[in-house]
């Protein structure tokens, strides 16, 4: 037990090392040295758990995914309308990418190796497309807006928040940063259901 134990801290280090420089280096900038450094482990205790780099790189994205799914799963159900909760499933992501660079690192090595079907937007982009459709059967979207377009835009604001996070973790703000990565993103979706909300009715 005492062994197993160990064995599971080990493999967990180096983990949490490999997603740190997968991170900040990216997959070809990243080697098993390094890797080994950071952690303060040897070669071969690395790769007694991972034989290559590719492996230790898929257990780094799957954990990222499964971080990931775990916190939406977490999210506290509220009485909202489809949009305002999608809105909230996007806001949890820039949560996690600003505070777990496991996630980010993820993020990154989708992009990189998207020939491992890794994909780290698999965590969370087809609930986001349900929430989305739901706007708009409920007609709570704007004429012309499409879910499929809503989905294109949150991809596109998820990578410009993994970036940013990843910049102020290389080299962060003096101070308390105001606002936070998810506020300011929460006001760009406020600016944002301006134009794709349908507005209310007569009476309503």
């Amino acid at each position: 037990m005492v062994k197993q134990e160990r064995a599971a801290r080990t493999r967990q280090a180096l983990l949490d090392a490999a997603a740190e420089e997968f991170d900040r280096h990216g997959y070809d900038g990243t080697s098993l040295n390094r890797i080994c450094r950071a952690a303060g482990i040897t070669i071969g205790a690395l790769t007694f758990h991972f034989s290559t780099k590719a492996e230790l790189a898929d257990a780094v994205q799957s954990q990222g995914q499964a971080i990931t799914r775990a916190a939406l799963d977490s999210m506290p159900a509220r009485p909202a309308p489809a949009l305002h909760r999608a809105i909230d499933l996007m806001l949890e992501l820039a949560r996690l990418l600003d505070a777990e660079s496991t996630v980010r690192s993820a993020a990154r090595l989708s992009r990189e190796r998207p020939e491992q079907n890794l994909a780290w937007t698999a965590s969370w982009m087809v609930v986001a497309q349900n929430l989305f459709e739901d706007a708009y059967m409920q007609g709570q979207l704007n004429v012309g807006v499409r879910p499929a377009s809503l989905i294109s835009l949150s991809t596109y604001l998820t990578i410009g928040v993994e970036c940013r996070a990843r910049a102020e973790h290389e080299d962060p703000p003096a101070g308390d940063r105001e606002p936070s990565t998810a506020d300011e993103l929460k006001q760009v979706w406020d600016m944002i259901q301006y134009g794709i909300c349908r507005p209310p009715t007569s009476g309503s």
